[in-house]
């Protein structure tokens, strides 16, 4: 997958999409005046299917958007994120997921990474959760799931997602 931002992102929006780029071993490119379509010819190129775009309100980065290789919009999700300023040390090879939140299983089948439930993973993988903040959907504007990541030593890194609202089509 090909991960690129708005036309003019932040600083911290570019940070993210690069710590995403280093945990996911996706590329990422400066999206400057390139057009979706031009973005999903460059991921083809670089033999990647499909495209993350990485869109912000006031400088933060606050929705993803998954588009597949033939430009439809699979899923989106309204976010608020925390980045890293340090080296993650995480494996995209060996990434797996451990989803206890059953909103976010779209997600799981557009990322392409392997699902594990059952063992107990002790590192490298990335942890889908339920907020646990008492919110309905929507209320407050208060997240509904988190995305926590854990590195190859077992640790978990700064790098997190708020997930706010999933849309999937």
């Amino acid at each position: 997958m090909l991960i690129s931002t708005s036309r003019k992102p932040s600083q911290k929006t570019r940070k993210f999409c690069k710590n995403l780029s280093h945990a996911f071993d996706f590329d990422y490119t400066n999206r400057g005046k390139s057009s979706i379509r031009d973005l999903l010819v460059k991921s083809k190129e670089l033999g990647r299917n499909g495209l993350l775009l990485i869109y912000e309100i006031k400088g933060n980065p606050s929705k993803m958007t998954f588009i597949s290789s033939i430009g439809e919009e699979e899923l989106a999700l309204l976010i608020s994120a925390e980045t890293c300023n340090e080296r993650l040390h995480i494996k995209p090879k060996d990434l797996k997921i451990r989803n206890d939140f059953s909103g976010l299983s779209p997600l799981c089948d557009v990322l392409g990474f392997e699902v594990d439930n059952k063992s107990k993973l002790s590192s490298n993988y990335l942890h889908f959760r339920s907020a646990d903040n008492g919110n309905e959907e929507g209320l407050y504007n208060l997240p509904i799931a988190i995305i926590d990541f854990y590195n190859k030593f077992g640790d978990k890194i700064d790098l997190r997602i708020n997930v706010k609202k999933i849309v999937v089509d």
